[in-house]
């Protein structure tokens, strides 16, 4: 079947799932797997060691990691409780872009008003290289007082540091 544009008619039951017009897995899903992984990476555990501790098979892990499987609630609740986050760190850093891909969206498109434009989201330090990098270091520091004055620099030089306002 095709659309009187003559494109071809998207499969309202694949949305509906979840998944895209074309039936790819939905970039937000994608994002959040891509946020699983990252935070195992951090933390040092392989697929069969994330899977054993949730109670799943490594092989659901790597469907998670690549967004070809959704995660539900309760499954997302063991993956804060074991990754040790919270559930905004799964979320952190979807743009507007992005947002825009979610399901509701995709089905009901131009019907729908657009909340996420009134609430912009902050660029993901998790998905920063160097920032990864700089845990990953931070994490290797042996001096707990040393760490300590790490993080008391940072937090010092954040709280004098301010984003250039615009003004109208």
């Amino acid at each position: 079947m095709t659309t009187s544009s003559g494109l071809p008619k998207p499969n309202m039951y694949k949305i509906s799932r979840g998944r895209t017009l074309t039936g790819e897995p939905n970039p937000i899903d994608v994002y959040i797997g891509q946020r699983i992984r990252v935070r195992r990476l951090l933390l040092g555990l392989s697929q069969e060691a994330l899977a054993k501790k949730i109670g799943i098979t490594f092989q659901q892990v790597q469907k998670y990691e690549r967004g070809m499987n959704r995660i539900g609630a309760s499954r997302l609740w063991d993956m804060i409780q074991v990754l040790g986050v919270d559930a905004n760190y799964f979320f952190g850093g979807i743009d507007e872009e992005l947002s825009r891909q979610s399901p509701r969206n995709l089905i009901l498109s131009d019907s729908l008003p657009q909340v996420e434009s009134e609430n912009p989201v902050k660029k993901d330090i998790m998905q920063d290289t160097d920032f990864i990098r700089m845990a990953l270091a931070y994490e290797r520091i042996q001096n707990t007082k040393a760490g300590e004055y790490i993080r008391g620099l940072i937090f010092s030089i954040s709280k004098y540091y301010r984003e250039p306002s615009v003004t109208s």
